[in-house]
């Protein structure tokens, strides 16, 4: 019998690490081929990882609620072969993506030894144990170890990093105590900074801790409102010629098609129409750079029976036509309530909406979608008296009407180009033509 290693796969681009949240197998188990044998949580997505190839699990490394980096082994299988040293499996797919890792983390993680610095910060950034080595040596404390800029995934500090900021004379070291700071318990998630004061209990108040997902929401949205300069627009839009015509076709269109119409991929398409007129609001920032977006990939923030919140990704929206996009809206969104959506489906967006008026809201102020500069919030739909300019003079008629909100980063993004951009996006919708073809 041979011994092989179940490596943490790559679950996205931007997926740095995984928390075990079930073992389906226990050691001394057989597994067959692609037989999920683990469950896995991410700050994107939930998922689970199969067995490359059938045998035994022989020893399991790491246990439930335990994060673990992409790439590090999490079990030693026996399967069947000629040999007996042990060896990484170099590929292994989940349900939807396949795991990679790159050279250089693995020399890394094998290089180094275990050293007195936290592996996680309070902020969330994660040190590889060859930094952590060499911070260690150079007496270099948590509080500056964190202050300096990683040119990694997710910002995330590299020996090289370390190297050239110690050989540049350390400029910029904080003098802040490493003991300032608490580290993250292991298998935790970092969530909004702990308030300094206690909060005072009441009779029949309950204590309810919040799930995973939702710690990590909590920390994103804080992450984002320290991050960008954040300044919302509103117009208010008249959407008459799009409901009717909504109306006039959803029949036809659900016979022909099998699935609904919303008014979701009719507001997508405008939405990157108008980003293709306006290319700055479809950028990211790096520093003091801006990256311009080439594709225009739109998140759907979309609500889950639990209460939180996802936003699967339309890629390349600009390319699709009503019906694609229609079909990508629910498809998504039906994918994205049952837990089925693959790690990629949830990475890469370059502008978010999300629809308040789903909630019966009118208009919302949504926290940008980080490391995106705008995000947009489509209110309910409501019928209103209002002033219609005919050739023969005003007059006053029933109209549907809708708010349209969008929360931009004012250090990129200038009131001009925001509010432009909101009102380009409520043009195209009123000049939506009630004739069209589908």
């Amino acid at each position: 019998m041979a011994e092989i290693e179940l490596i943490m796969p790559k679950m996205g681009e931007s997926v740095a690490e995984a928390t075990i949240t079930k073992w389906l197998k226990a050691e001394g188990d057989h597994v067959e081929a692609e037989e999920a044998v683990i469950e896995i949580a991410t700050d994107k997505v939930d998922s689970e990882i199969p067995a490359p190839e059938s045998g035994v699990i022989k020893k399991i490394l790491f246990q439930e609620d335990e994060v673990v980096q992409v790439g590090q082994a999490i079990a030693i299988m026996e399967v069947e072969g000629k040999t007996t040293a042990p060896k990484a499996v170099e590929e292994t797919t989940t349900t939807s993506t396949a795991a990679s890792i790159s050279s250089e983390s693995q020399n890394q993680e094998q290089a180094a030894t275990p050293s007195k610095i936290d592996k996680s910060s309070t902020s969330g950034k994660f040190f590889s144990p060859l930094v952590r080595s060499i911070a260690e040596k150079e007496e270099i404390g948590m509080a500056e170890l964190e202050s300096i800029k990683g040119s990694g995934l997710n910002d995330r500090l590299t020996k090289d990093d370390l190297l050239k900021y110690i050989e540049g004379g350390r400029k910029g070291a904080t003098t802040q105590p490493t003991s300032a700071k608490k580290p993250v318990a292991k298998g935790s998630i970092p969530t909004a900074p702990k308030q300094a004061r206690v909060i005072p209990m009441q009779e029949g108040d309950e204590i309810i801790e919040m799930d995973r997902m939702r710690k990590m929401i909590a920390h994103h949205m804080v992450e984002s409102i320290s991050t960008s300069a954040h300044v919302t627009s509103f117009v208010e839009a008249d959407v008459t010629n799009m409901v009717m015509w909504r109306n006039k076709i959803k029949n036809e269109y659900l016979e022909r098609e099998g699935e609904k119409i919303t008014f979701t991929p009719i507001i997508m398409e405008a939405i990157a129409k108008a980003i293709k007129e306006m290319p700055m609001i479809n950028v990211s920032v790096d520093g003091d750079n801006i990256i311009k977006r080439k594709h225009i990939n739109l998140g759907m923030a979309t609500a889950l029976p639990s209460g939180n919140l996802i936003v699967p990704v339309i890629k390349n929206a600009d390319h699709k036509n009503l019906i694609g996009l229609s079909k990508a809206v629910n498809d998504l969104a039906n994918r994205a309530r049952n837990n089925k959506l693959s790690p990629d489906e949830i990475q890469g967006g370059t502008f978010t909406v999300t629809n308040v008026g789903t909630f019966g809201n009118v208009m919302g102020t949504p926290i940008i979608n980080q490391p995106q500069v705008a995000i947009m919030a489509v209110g309910a739909i409501k019928k209103k008296p209002a002033v219609i300019e005919t050739p023969f003079g005003d007059t006053i008629g029933v109209r549907h009407m809708m708010f349209l909100s969008l929360s931009y980063d004012h250090r990129v993004v200038d009131g001009s180009l925001g509010g432009s951009f909101v009102q380009r996006v409520a043009k195209i919708l009123e000049a939506f033509d009630p004739e069209r073809e589908i």
